[in-house]
């Protein structure tokens, strides 16, 4: 077992130091929520209602709604803060008799074990509650929630049980209480009878649970008859996050003004993205000149104030659509450039 929380129980003017451990675990078959179709596992997200995004659980504080409405919200450092002496103390209110206490009150049950060297006087107190017969009324802090707690001895080791406050238990606010309801007397004497021939020591280990039983057998024989499935791969969101960002890169780029061919607004195929990558790299040296070359032979009377604009923005939108673009834009412009520089090249040869 591990322990889930450390402090000590105050005894007088006696401090003993203490492990808690959940004394119960829960044995019911449990399942999966999965789809019916397919098998796959049913997945539930935090999503704030305000936004619609996925909230973090380190995102995630305490909120308290006030009756007018508003929302008073606490941080984990705001709940550290609470002024609880009994966060690392578990201290004795009162002993009382056992029988005093009502087990509505109960509420789940935990183990101490001494820690260290607190051993002796935790045999002290055990033997102490168990020659007197009495229980000790504590209080403890467990979960950011402060509890009552009844102490008592059981097999030789000091069980808590957790208790509700007072104004947790409901009271039963039905309508036959206040009927003048009479049983014959006859009737009473038989079913006194009944209870004390069905009367006996109480054994846990004689009860068995049928449902968890039953529920066990029509797993084995779904096993037994090949009714089962393998359990599906869930699908790996890598590939589509990339994806997505591909498609919003060159969102992007057309809203800017960049402009696609729609043979260069489908992807490329994963295999070749170090390909793109290197002529990405190589396209923004080899188009400048080309540019530059255009520029030269445009006659300044010609330009308008947005063409020289477009001028002046055309090299750096340049890097950013060749960043995106795929192979086969920047073979294309590596054909335009030369058909540009041929015709230069025939004219100088003429003029010579």
């Amino acid at each position: 077992m591990r322990s889930i929380w450390r402090g000590a129980v105050s005894f007088g003017l006696v401090s003993i130091g203490v492990k808690l451990y959940t004394a119960t675990e829960d044995r019911d078959v449990r399942f999966h929520q999965v789809h019916a179709a397919d098998g796959g596992r049913v997945k539930y997200k935090r999503v704030c209602s305000i936004d619609g995004e996925e909230v973090e659980y380190g995102d995630i504080a305490k909120g308290y709604e006030l009756p007018d409405g508003q929302l008073v919200v606490l941080t984990d450092d705001d709940l550290a803060e609470l002024p609880l002496a009994t966060r690392r103390e578990i201290e004795v209110l009162q002993f009382v008799d056992q029988a005093e206490i009502d087990p509505i009150h109960f509420e789940k049950t935990y183990y101490l074990e001494p820690d260290g060297p607190a051993t002796r006087p935790y045999v002290l107190l055990r033997d102490a509650l168990e020659n007197t017969g009495q229980v000790a009324i504590t209080k403890i802090a467990l979960r950011q929630r402060e509890s009552l707690a009844a102490m008592r001895v059981r097999d030789g080791v000091l069980v808590l049980h957790t208790m509700r406050w007072p104004d947790e238990i409901r009271r039963p606010d039905f309508g036959f209480l206040d009927e003048d309801v009479s049983v014959r007397p006859q009737e009473l004497q038989m079913a006194e009878a009944l209870i004390t021939s069905m009367a006996g020591d109480f054994d846990p280990a004689g009860f068995t649970d049928d449902y968890r039983e039953a529920m066990t057998a029509l797993l084995e024989a779904k096993q037994t008859g090949g009714e089962v499935q393998p359990v599906p791969e869930t699908a790996d969101p890598g590939a589509a996050v990339v994806d997505l960002m591909s498609a919003l890169r060159r969102s992007v780029e057309r809203a800017r003004g960049g402009g696609a061919d729609e043979e260069d607004e489908a992807p490329a195929p994963a295999r070749r993205a170090p390909a793109a990558t290197a002529a990405a790299k190589r396209a923004p040296a080899k188009r400048a000149p080309a540019k530059r070359a255009a520029a030269k032979r445009a006659p300044a009377a010609e330009k308008a104030p947005a063409e020289r604009t477009a001028a002046r923005e055309a090299p750096a939108r340049t890097a950013a659509v060749a960043a995106e673009e795929p192979p086969v834009r920047t073979t294309r412009a590596r054909k335009v450039t030369a058909a540009k520089k041929e015709p230069a090249k025939r004219t100088s040869r003429r003029s010579a």
